[in-house]
């Protein structure tokens, strides 16, 4: 009995060493919120299109006639589809250097700087007030916008921004959450109009709803540093002597259980 008690003492020294390892970890997000109050949207902004992005606009009305000859679309007949199926195909606007598209029969319309609905009701109007047609219904969606998330999470990657507006912790949802060892403060990259800016929002604080990054624009990076104990454990290396240290002592512990128990 002396034995077994000594036995599981000596175990249970060895999992308040291994332990001792980490530090506790942070991990509640808005710690600081007030519940079931009302509080002002700050910051709120629908993605804008910007030069390079891509984007599917389609022109219909009551006479399909009228509208077929400002929908670009394909004309080739592409592999393994039937003629029907190819003229279906509506061709992508890429936005020039200059914040245009080049739109067939009414030319070059600067979008740049417009979110969907602004750009819909820019072409409507120009389709009205030209007298092509009086009932137009125009249909704007995203082709190629993303962000991207990499660091201490559970999914990094690229993700499409199918949305008028998409928020940060929506985009970490995307990407899995963050791991037990992603820091909570985080950093967002964001390129605009020739210009980067780097964000640091803090999921701890309940005042991230404010950061100028919760609503993410196309391109922003998301990245999550990891922890201080994950920054330990990559500096507790073979060649490190606090390593060497640490194991030694693991090592002689399990030692002396061994001798108890086989004794």
């Amino acid at each position: 009995m002396k034995l077994k008690s000594i036995t599981v003492a000596a175990g249970f020294s060895l999992i308040l060493l291994a332990s001792s390892c980490s530090s506790p970890k942070n991990i509640a997000y808005m710690q600081n919120a007030v519940f079931g109050q009302e509080e002002a949207v700050l910051n709120l902004n629908d993605i804008k299109v910007q030069p390079q992005d891509r984007l599917s606009i389609v022109i219909s009305c009551k006479e399909p006639e009228l509208a077929r000859q400002f929908n670009l679309v394909h004309a080739e007949k592409l592999v393994g589809q039937d003629q029907q199926q190819s003229q279906g195909r509506v061709s992508i606007y890429t936005i020039d250097s200059e914040g245009n598209i080049e739109f067939p029969v009414l030319g070059k319309i600067h979008i740049a700087g417009l979110n969907r609905q602004q750009i819909s009701e820019k072409i409507a109007d120009t389709l009205k007030n030209g007298h092509w047609i009086n009932d137009p219904i125009v249909s704007v969606e995203f082709a190629n916008l993303h962000f991207s998330v990499v660091g201490e999470v559970n999914s990094p990657g690229t993700y499409a921004i199918s949305n008028d507006r998409m928020t940060l912790l929506e985009g970490i949802a995307q990407a899995g959450d963050l791991t037990e060892f992603g820091e909570r403060e985080i950093i967002v990259v964001r390129e605009q109009n020739g210009k980067r800016t780097k964000f640091l929002v803090d999921l701890k604080d309940d005042s991230l709803f404010d950061s100028p990054a919760y609503y993410l624009q196309q391109n922003d990076v998301i990245y999550v540093q990891p922890n201080k104990a994950v920054a330990r454990k990559a500096e507790d290396n073979p060649n490190n002597l606090k390593s060497i240290s640490l194991w030694t002592s693991i090592a002689s512990l399990l030692t002396t259980i061994a001798v108890l128990v086989f004794k």
